[in-house]
């Protein structure tokens, strides 16, 4: 853990108050998405993409695990970008495995969303930062705070609830929303 404390005694700003709204917000589109779905259907394939309605959603939570692991221990929570390992394991998130289940993949995200709550909530200072990997996508030198830290995975959430929405109308032709 970094040398900022995580404390209980945070008083819930209202900037705190918006990120903790704003990710609920997203989250539940994700799950209302998928909502009534069987495994089978969460691991079909309705587009020419990879993508699954259930590997969405492993991949957000996976996503989100590893953005707060960045906040709490720095840059050395995140994998090397040309790790063969993580690549593959990076790609396994989008899938939904026969040994998995919709249920135990919402279950872990409720688990990841509760603890990315508990340190919104806790973190002593959202200002706290980081250096970022070395990686083709981030310019060198790119340092993270907590806050854009919260905002990407507001983010991320909101975008992969999108495609969520195209995965399931694709499916059965169900919106989120109209």
């Amino acid at each position: 853990m970094t040398s900022q404390t995580v404390t209980s005694q945070t008083s819930l700003t209202a900037e705190r108050a918006d990120l903790l709204e704003t990710l609920a917000a997203h989250r539940h589109f994700l799950r209302f998405t998928v909502q009534g779905l069987t495994d089978e259907q969460a691991r079909l394939r309705p587009t020419a993409s990879e993508l699954t309605l259930g590997g969405l959603v492993k991949h957000v939570a996976g996503t989100e695990e590893a953005w707060v692991d960045f906040i709490l221990e720095g840059t050395s929570a995140m994998a090397a970008s040309d790790d063969p390992d993580q690549i593959e394991a990076w790609g396994e998130e989008f899938r939904m495995r026969p040994d998995e289940t919709l249920a135990g993949i919402l279950a872990r995200y409720a688990e990841v969303a509760q603890r990315t709550d508990d340190l919104v909530r806790t973190l002593p200072d959202l200002d706290l930062a980081h250096p970022l990997p070395e990686a083709p996508w981030f310019p060198p030198g790119a340092v993270r705070s907590a806050r854009r830290v919260f905002l990407h995975i507001v983010a991320e959430t909101a975008q992969h609830a999108g495609h969520a929405d195209i995965l399931r109308e694709s499916l059965d032709g169900q919106k989120t929303m109209g």
